[in-house]
């Protein structure tokens, strides 16, 4: 019986021309799973999940790990939500996640260890996260704009339409090989590397190695053709000495924070290899892709892709707003609506954009949010935290620059005699996420505020924002 569901309609053609073929390799360049595989343990795991209702939420924090196709796609035969999770987020922010999105059960590592997988019940009441008629696939969970974690409902034709838009503007098809090692649960991860081992029978390496030396070992024994990367791997790539030869790698792409001119070119001279700068956001999947890459002007993410209209807000201004309209573009917000920035058939992203060349360039942000390799970190979450500390009275919380993560976190406190850097370092990592955590926090007597008394951010980060 043919499926209603776009992704699972989308499988099955994908089962029937590519049943016997590999589609799951570990960093060995070994075969784990054919595609016939992945559809019998999917099978094997809605028997697992057969105790949760139609429309309930389930977490999935797994790491990438081979299983991660079939206990999607028994998700969606089950009718339940999957909210993806990383494994670097804090027990607390998971827990204020699950909460949130009202998750019923979460999917993750046996507690005996292995790369065993077990469902994990909780005890809150299913979510309705539905809208209308449109029933959500998929839960991914973002920051927004407010400190407080969100979620965006997508349906399974709108991810469906994010891996075309990917596959075709890119050129990845079912002879190609991507290198798994960016998070299945971080959206460029998802679109890039999961849907279209599903949708496409594009096959993958699974990685969980991010030492970038160990990366670029398996991508040559491997014989990878495709790498979705960040910048942070491209760099460390050209600080290398003896490295291995690629040669059947034809695709690399970075996401995730913008790219440096200088490296994308010594990358270029060292492995003969040009990078293609792609933007786009988990609201609407990709956004733009640089598809000569160049790599000749700053903040440049090249043409539209493709079915990808975009507006500019303010045309007469030198940078601007867009409106992102797309097939791809999630349904809204969960569990609070946000109609203005999602949801009235456009997504309005918080970048500053302007035309540059033939495509074009991110050149700012409205919003003070801080990008730190693609994650967003929100200012007062982190206040928050500080203000927490015994003996730390204020607190203003900031982003710089930093070559391998587009930005770092930063603060500036008063604090009471006897409160050093080290301890309040200590104190956030005890409860934020590695990218949330201050790399530097300035001890100062008074905080720098403007003439009515209010600490003025911006100030402050352009003051403290080269200084060591």
């Amino acid at each position: 019986m043919k499926s209603n569901d776009a992704l699972l309609t989308a499988w099955e053609n994908t089962l029937a021309r590519a049943k016997d073929s590999p589609a799951i390799f570990n960093t060995l360049g070994e075969i784990i799973r054919a595609f016939a595989q992945i559809e019998e343990d999917a099978r094997s795991f809605e028997e697992k999940i057969d105790v949760f209702g139609a429309g309930s939420v389930i977490a999935v924090q797994t790491g990438n790990h081979a299983d991660w196709p079939s206990i999607l796609l028994a998700c969606l035969r089950r009718q339940l939500v999957v909210l993806p999770l990383e494994q670097t987020m804090s027990e607390a922010q998971r827990d204020k996640a699950l909460d949130i999105c009202k998750a019923i059960g979460v999917v993750a590592a046996a507690v005996s260890g292995g790369r065993r997988l077990e469902v994990l019940p909780l005890r809150t009441a299913p979510a309705t996260t539905r809208r209308g008629d449109k029933v959500p696939s998929l839960l991914k969970l973002t920051s927004g704009t407010t400190a407080a974690p969100r979620a965006i409902r997508f349906r399974s034709e709108q991810l469906v339409a994010d891996c075309e838009q990917i596959c075709d503007t890119m050129g990845i098809t079912g002879q190609d090989l991507n290198f798994g090692v960016i998070p299945i649960s971080h959206s460029y991860g998802f679109s890039n590397l999961l849907t279209p081992l599903i949708a496409r029978g594009v096959p993958i390496v699974v990685s969980n190695d991010r030492l970038p030396r160990a990366v670029l070992v398996d991508l040559a024994r491997t014989n990878a053709t495709v790498f979705p990367g960040m910048p942070v791997f491209y760099q460390a790539f050209c600080e290398m000495e003896a490295i291995p030869e690629l040669p059947k790698l034809r695709l690399c792409i970075s996401a995730g924070a913008p790219l440096s001119i200088a490296v994308a070119k010594k990358f270029r001279q060292k492995f003969k290899q040009p990078i293609h700068s792609f933007y786009g956001a988990s609201e609407c999947g990709g956004i733009c892709y640089d598809r000569e890459a160049t790599n000749e002007m700053v903040g440049f993410v090249g043409q539209p892709m493709k079915d990808v209209d975009l507006e500019i807000v303010d045309p007469g201004a030198v940078a601007s707003q867009v409106r992102v309209r797309s097939r791809a573009m999630g349904d809204g917000y969960f569990p609070e609506a946000d109609e203005e920035k999602l949801g009235l058939g456009f997504f309005l992203p918080d970048d500053l954009l302007t035309k540059a060349g033939n495509g074009f360039r991110i050149v700012g942000r409205v919003s003070d949010l801080i990008n730190v390799a693609g994650k967003k970190v929100h200012p007062a979450e982190v206040e928050a935290h500080l203000l927490r500390f015994a003996g730390v009275r204020q607190a203003v919380v900031f982003g710089r620059e930093s070559g391998l993560r587009h930005e770092e976190v930063a603060a500036c406190v008063v604090v009471s005699a006897g409160v050093t850097e080290a301890d309040l370092q200590e104190f956030c990592r005890s409860e934020l996420s590695p990218w949330q955590v201050p790399k530097r926090i300035f001890i100062l007597d008074a905080l720098p505020v403007n003439e009515r008394g209010k600490i003025n951010r911006r100030e402050v980060a352009r003051h403290f924002r080269s200084q060591d």
